[in-house]
């Protein structure tokens, strides 16, 4: 892939402004190109994280029971419209004699929010990165987001969630711990 340069980046955000029928040097716009390519800078930051370093750090636990992070706050942006999508990630895995830092797993979910994404393949990429870290015998991870793609423009449907899981190892193979970390889940809203 080619680099671009900040001046690039810079220009590109110019030229949107003058595509949308606005003066990218009306006293209220210049500094705008600078302030999004800044924000670009923190809003597409998981491009430059890797899971492995996120999670290299493990401890030891006598426990194999279910470990459960709800609530996560996400913010991401689709990569069909460039629009913000915003929800929140539930994270849960079975531990094989190791676990990792509860942060860990916010950040873990930080590398592929931050990213131009589907929720689909987000959902996916968190557990597939979760369950090839830690070696654990099951993930289950459940995202639900609202899409400014379909509220802001296109049918304009404020109110609608996506629901998204990914399950593996155990999660996927037993009905029962897929209905403990859903009950885990509905607790989690009531606090």
């Amino acid at each position: 892939m080619t680099q671009v340069s900040r001046e690039q980046a810079l220009e590109a955000v110019r030229t949107l402004i003058r595509y949308i029928g606005d003066d990218p040097n009306r006293e209220g716009l210049l500094e705008t190109p600078d302030r999004v390519v800044r924000s670009y800078a923190e809003l597409f930051k998981g491009y430059k994280l890797e899971p492995s370093k996120i999670l290299d750090k493990k401890f030891t636990t006598h426990s194999g029971e279910m470990v459960v992070l709800s609530n996560i706050e996400l913010y991401s942006t689709c990569e069909h419209h460039m629009m913000p999508f915003i929800g929140k990630c539930h994270i849960a895995y079975l531990p094989n004699e190791k676990v990792v830092g509860l942060s860990k797993l916010a950040r873990l979910m930080e590398v592929y929010s931050r990213r131009l994404q589907i929720q689909e393949e987000m959902t996916w990429q968190i557990a597939q990165a979760l369950n090839q870290e830690t070696g654990a015998r099951g993930v289950a991870v459940l995202v639900e987001a609202r899409h400014m793609c379909m509220s802001a423009r296109g049918v304009n449907k404020q109110h609608s969630i996506m629901s998204t899981t990914a399950m593996l190892g155990d999660f996927k193979d037993n009905p029962t711990l897929k209905s403990e970390f859903m009950a885990q889940i509905e607790k989690s809203r009531l606090l």
